[in-house]
């Protein structure tokens, strides 16, 4: 791996995605294998949190163990970012503590700037605009199921959120064409969309019904994010008609697989006869984060 950090896909090759997805398919055969790892052994990843957290918390603390390493758990009221110390700070001294530094936090920016000034590296956790990590999950789990990833189509149905920003990245460098449907005024970061449209085939679309036409994977997310709660009634009104449902499933190809990177809210983004279907792949999505991300830990700590 010649990447130092993980902030954001967009110096990241189509090459880099798949020696990061092959090292995650042997760490997963090997753990089920029962084969102990010890590539990261005396070796511990510092973890920042300003948002709460299930998977991302979870994965990587139990990924730094299994690859026999350490990870420490910073709370929002721990250090403070950016209010009791500098971000630059903080970065500084991580790198004098510890190998990595895993961040969870809500502008971009802070990940830039951590990445900016540790001289180790930096995993972006979850930010505002980017969750590149989850995307890595997500890839795998298609992969095993589809056993391909070029000439795929994904809708993405709802919000053109962080996580449709990072599958915006990544898609069109592996040749999954991605259409988006998404009220109007609610479409993904415009930057990130016009570089998206130059790789590969990606549309906009205000109607579910067009987006999942010919389509291999269904993907949502909650209609409101950490930080957009005093939107919440406004957007159930806006978002009512994009709910993955059982009648939505039935217009993408038969063998089409439903994907959510959770927590869900059953009855608005999907409906839970649908997340826990037989065409889910919602819970081994959600154990892919894992291994996804102890490829990255592996490759870029090691």
């Amino acid at each position: 791996m010649r990447h130092k950090d993980l902030v954001s896909f967009q110096d990241y090759s189509t090459e880099d995605f798949w020696e990061l997805l092959e090292t995650a398919l042997q760490l997963k055969r090997e753990l089920r294998a029962g084969i102990a790892h010890t590539m990261l052994a005396g070796r511990t990843l510092a973890m920042i949190f300003q948002k709460p957290s299930l998977r991302t918390r979870v994965s990587f603390e139990v990924g730094m163990t299994q690859l026999g390493g350490h990870a420490i758990y910073l709370s929002p009221d721990d250090i403070k970012l950016g209010q009791r110390e500098t971000t630059e700070d903080i970065a500084q001294v991580l790198s004098r503590y510890c190998n990595g530094i895993m961040a969870r936090v809500f502008g971009h920016e802070i990940v830039e700037e951590l990445a900016q000034y540790s001289e180790v590296s930096v995993i972006n956790g979850l930010s505002d605009l980017l969750h590149p990590c989850q995307i890595l999950g997500d890839l795998l789990t298609i992969y095993e199921k589809k056993r391909k990833l070029e000439g795929l189509k994904l809708a993405w149905i709802g919000d053109g959120n962080n996580v449709c920003n990072s599958w915006l990245e990544a898609g069109p460098k592996l040749g999954i064409a991605i259409s988006v449907a998404c009220p109007a005024g609610h479409e993904p970061n415009s930057k990130i969309l016009e570089q998206a449209r130059r790789l590969g085939t990606v549309e906009i679309v205000h109607d579910p019904k067009i987006a999942v036409k010919e389509t291999d994977v269904l993907y949502t997310d909650v209609w409101t994010s950490m930080g957009q709660e005093k939107e919440v009634q406004e957007r159930r009104k806006r978002f009512r008609d994009f709910q993955i449902n059982q009648e939505l499933l039935k217009l993408a190809k038969p063998n089409a697989i439903v994907m959510h990177c959770l927590p869900a809210h059953y009855d608005e983004e999907i409906t839970k006869e649908v997340a826990h279907g037989p065409q889910s792949a919602i819970f081994d999505e959600a154990e892919n984060r894992l291994h996804a991300q102890k490829a990255v830990l592996a490759l870029l700590m090691r």
